[in-house]
């Protein structure tokens, strides 16, 4: 974190170096300070590294570093806040500098007085960083001699799940026999690669173990070794042990002259051992990078005895990677389930026999927690086997306290370590981005696009060329997500992340970290002691409790360097009259405000407006319905989001954030159901004038063709949502559309409502798209498209975006409209009549016919159908795999007609009669064999 901070801080004193006409006589000393944190930041990412196992010593230097970093963003902050924003020109701009120079000249002094202050700690921690530096750098001997330590440690962990007796293990059966096959089975002329992935302590290494000295293993592959990797790996040391092991399990003499030879000399003695030896199976335990794998198969010969490697891994990118060339396989491990969760629990502590029935509340709480982890489940069976089964509330307590057995060094402190292990392996930024996920309480499903777009504001999210930064954000989403350490839950048309959380223990690791870091302070409101004097990063969940109470009061200080105020869950209305207010008048530093779900938030505080340095303000589903002029003031805001709110229009002053890049504003026409689509915002007729967005969700184009015209300027759109829109201005939108080369989703809904919308006509030639390369590139990064309106035909040019992976026709009225669309890579069609879905398939090239019935609402997505759509039987389409799960058939003529189905499985089906049950069972036994 404090090197996530620092960064920052680094590249803010550069820009101020570079604006020297604002400092003054304090040049000098900001110079000073850019150096010096300048030095210390190669060190500083070394020594959080190592922070885990660092002495106290060199902790609290790391917290040194953070605190004078932040402190220095605040003196910044308030410095641009004071001396930058009074750009008014003319006589009276003149008299107003003039005036705020008189005004603000004691304040001068003070932020000089403040500098110099935060210079001489620097001093001071930079002579600290020069003691530890011998003793905690790269090249240090305690450096290495710390890195082995934790290295041995972390073996004997490893070796610990090796020696796990079996029968506590029963519930590893069926994975392991599905291994044995995957080994057995398969051309014997190729080298197979079998990649075991999955969370940290979910069980691979004793999976993988358990297949590895199967007897049937041991008899088809006479020559057998296993290498422990681990994050540290020394390859040659590696290369020496497996070669070891290689001679030892042959009952020969290990050559002393490996001892001397150079990787690339043990790499071909291992080779030439193997192509000898027979036929090999080879595990390779807790891989970290591809990087080993690209290196090691070098010394693994094909031969033609049919070769297997086994390897287990964390990270899904690894496991991967190692399979594409051997045609191998990827088994992704999965937490156990209830049933075998309690297994594995009884059989721990009751040796198999049933849990006593007044343990049974709370051995069913202490499981959930464990959900599914077997390492969690077996080292709190440990700690529970020595209670006494006769005191309920000595169990209570250990279920209660299972956070505070995380931070010591009892017996969960080795499921600490290993979680902890994945989060020590992360990049800097990834680490801050993964601790920042503490802003949520737990079970909490996450909205992945809420979580990037708070990275985002808070500067987690680096820059890249030629990438906008909500790419990047997702980018580092989506590692996370490969490295076991956040669960998707849920995901939008393209396999993008939609929902996912994060598991319990593995937040209570995530807590712990930052708490020590003061990343994020939360609250439900009720008293509390703030773990800080200065809370930086403040979120409020939802109380349980009827009678909150408000929180313990406080000197408004302690909101003074307050960066983010996160709201996460409804705000009891005691709180949202009191803290908010507080927070509002003394919390001048904010950033970040989002108070998404608050829906007793009527009107925005006029303090809001004097948060010159807010760049993120979610007001999503409150009841506010007027934006007031004073939103100009918020010239560094990049994010505004009033969706679901009364916001009908913005006003002029909306043109003044030239950073806005996320713009959402929009009313549910019905709240109780969305495929009537949304009302949008009236805009300022020069809306164009905004450059900056990306986002622009959702504008009303009742007004006419000059606001169409607008929105052609915004050319680093991505998203675009049009509502209200009217029939003749087809010909100017295909004109703005011809601009827009980066959307990548439209949506337009024309003017009217249901059965009275207008027609949508998008088939006009523009002189710009004359040209064969223009046409070409005519939305060709376009990826979905959302038509909700009348249409006479489908559009010409739906045909040439090759990038579409959706689309969706709402209220279309044209019944032979799907049956001519042909899209080549389109995954997913939908079209939905009266507010159903009607038809959607997915799976290649579409082409359909629309139902005679009105069914149940189906949304398919990947191959998965979820609900139970009619098929016209002229329609055909193509899945590996139909699924079918809470659907209500609406009507008893429902059929379905597929190709090339493998399977079907109905699961939960309410339907409404006998009769409706017999004909659905009679339209699945249609399929024969493939069913």
């Amino acid at each position: 974190m404090a090197e996530t901070v620092l960064s920052f801080v680094l590249d803010q004193l550069s820009t101020f170096l570079r604006e020297g006409r604002l400092l003054g006589g304090l040049r000098q000393e900001v110079q000073f300070i850019r150096d010096e944190l300048g030095h210390m930041r190669a060190f500083l990412r070394e020594a959080e590294a190592k922070e885990e196992e660092a002495q106290p010593r060199l902790q609290e230097w790391i917290k040194q570093v953070r605190e004078a970093a932040y402190d220095t963003e605040d003196i910044l902050d308030e410095f641009v806040a004071r001396f930058a924003r009074h750009c008014a020109t003319g006589f009276y701009g003149s008299v107003r500098r003039i005036f705020c120079s008189i005004k603000n000249l004691r304040a001068r002094h003070r932020v000089a007085s403040e500098i110099q202050s935060i210079k001489s700690r620097i001093k001071s921690i930079s002579e600290g960083h020069l003691r530890y530096q011998s003793e905690y750098g790269i090249s240090a001997q305690a450096s290495n001699s710390l890195s082995a330590v934790n290295n041995t440690t972390w073996r004997y962990s490893r070796d610990d799940a090796l020696l796990v007796e079996e029968d506590k293990l029963v519930v590893i059966g069926q994975p392991k026999k599905h291994l044995i096959s995957q080994l057995l089975e398969g051309d014997d002329h190729q080298l197979k690669v079998v990649s075991v992935v999955g969370m940290g302590g979910i069980g691979k290494t004793t999976l993988v173990k358990r297949v590895h000295e199967d007897p049937e293993v041991r008899r088809n592959f006479p020559v057998r070794a296993w290498v422990t990797v681990s994050q540290t790996c020394d390859f040659q040391y590696l290369l020496q042990d497996l070669i070891r092991q290689l001679h030892e399990e042959g009952k020969k003499p290990v050559p002393q002259s490996i001892e001397s030879m150079t990787a690339t000399g043990l790499k071909k003695f291992v080779k030439d051992f193997l192509q000898q030896a027979g036929r090999y199976a080879i595990v390779f335990d807790d891989v970290w990078d591809v990087e080993f794998w690209n290196t090691i198969k070098f010394a693994l010969p094909e031969s033609s005895h049919g070769n297997r490697v086994m390897l287990t891994t964390r990270k899904a990118d690894v496991a991967s990677a190692t399979c594409i060339e051997s045609r191998g396989i990827v088994y992704r491990m999965e937490p156990l389930s209830i049933e075998d969760s309690w297994t594995l629990f009884c059989n721990k502590i009751f040796n198999g026999d049933n849990c006593p029935g007044h343990l049974m509340d709370v051995a069913k709480g202490v499981l959930d927690k464990c959900e599914g982890l077997p390492l969690a489940i077996l080292a709190i069976s440990g700690l529970l086997a020595s209670k006494d089964v006769n005191r309920t509330e000595e169990w209570e307590m250990v279920q209660r306290s299972l956070g505070g057995e995380l931070e010591g060094t009892g017996k969960l402190d080795r499921v600490k370590k290993i979680l902890s292990l994945s989060y020590s392996d992360l990049p800097w930024h990834l680490k801050t981005c993964l601790l920042y996920t503490s802003i949520y309480p737990e079970d909490y499903e996450i909205e992945c696009y809420r979580l990037v777009n708070l990275w985002i504001a808070e500067r987690f999210v680096e820059w890249r060329e030629r990438m906008s930064i909500e790419d990047v954000a997702l980018g580092y989403l989506s590692e996370l997500v490969n490295r076991s350490l956040i669960q998707v839950t849920g995901v939008f048309y393209e396999g993008t992340p939609g929902t996912c959380r994060i598991h319990d223990l593995l937040r209570e690791v995530i807590l712990l970290k930052s708490r020590e870091q003061n990343l994020v302070t939360a609250t439900t409101g009720q008293r509390m002691m703030w773990p800080s004097e200065k809370v930086r990063r403040l979120v409020l969940h939802t109380s349980s409790s009827n009678n909150t109470q408000h929180h313990q009061q406080r000197h408004n200080d302690c909101f003074d360097h307050l960066r983010s105020f996160i709201t996460v869950g409804s705000m009891d209305p005691l709180i949202s009259k009191t803290l908010l207010p507080e927070i509002s008048r003394s919390s001048k530093l904010l950033k970040v405000l989002d108070l998404a779900g608050q829906e007793n938030l009527e009107e925005i505080p006029n303090e809001i407006f004097k948060m010159f340095h807010l760049k993120h303000l979610n007001l999503y589903g409150t009841r506010v319905e007027r934006v007031p002029k004073a939103i100009g003031k918020l010239q560094h805001l990049e994010y505004l989001n009033l969706g679901n709110t009364g916001v009908r229009e913005l006003p002029m002053e909306i043109l003044k954030l030239q950073k806005l890049r996320f713009l959402r504003v929009y009313q549910p026409v019905d709240p109780s159901d969305c495929d009537y689509g949304g009302h949008g915002f009236k805009a300022p007729s020069n809306m164009g004038g905004l450059l900056a967005l990306e986002i622009l969700n959702r504008i009303d184009a009742s007004s006419g063709s000059i606001i169409v015209e607008e929105i052609g300027k915004l050319t680093q759109l991505k998203e675009l949502y049009i509502t209200e829109f009217r029939r003749e201005d087809g010909k100017v939108l295909c004109s703005t559309l011809a601009n827009l080369a980066s959307l990548h989703r439209l949506s337009i809904e024309s003017i009217g409502n249901g059965d009275d919308n207008e027609i949508i006509d998008l088939d006009h030639h523009h002189p710009s798209l004359s040209s064969s390369s223009s046409s070409c590139s005519f939305l060709q990064s376009l990826r979905m498209l959302i038509l909700h309106g009348r249409l006479e035909k489908m559009p010409q040019c739906v045909a040439r975006l090759h990038g579409l992976v959706r689309i969706d026709l709402n209220w279309s009225r044209e019944k032979g409209c799907a049956s001519r669309l042909e899209v080549p890579k389109a995954k997913a069609v939908a079209l939905k009549e009266n507010g159903r879905v009607e038809m959607d398939e997915s799976g290649g090239r579409c082409i359909a016919s629309p139902p005679k019935t009105i069914p149940a609402t189906t949304s398919i997505t990947r191959g998965i159908a979820y609900g139970y759509s009619a098929f016209d039987r002229a329609s055909t389409a193509e899945f590996e795999y139909w699924q079918v799960v809470k659907s209500e058939v609406v009507e008893p003529k429902v059929g379905v007609i597929l190709s090339e189905v493998q399977k079907i499985e109905l699961e939960a089906l309410k339907l409404k009669d006998l009769k409706t049950k017999n004909y659905v069972f009679q339209a699945i036994d249609h399929f024969g064999d493939n069913s």
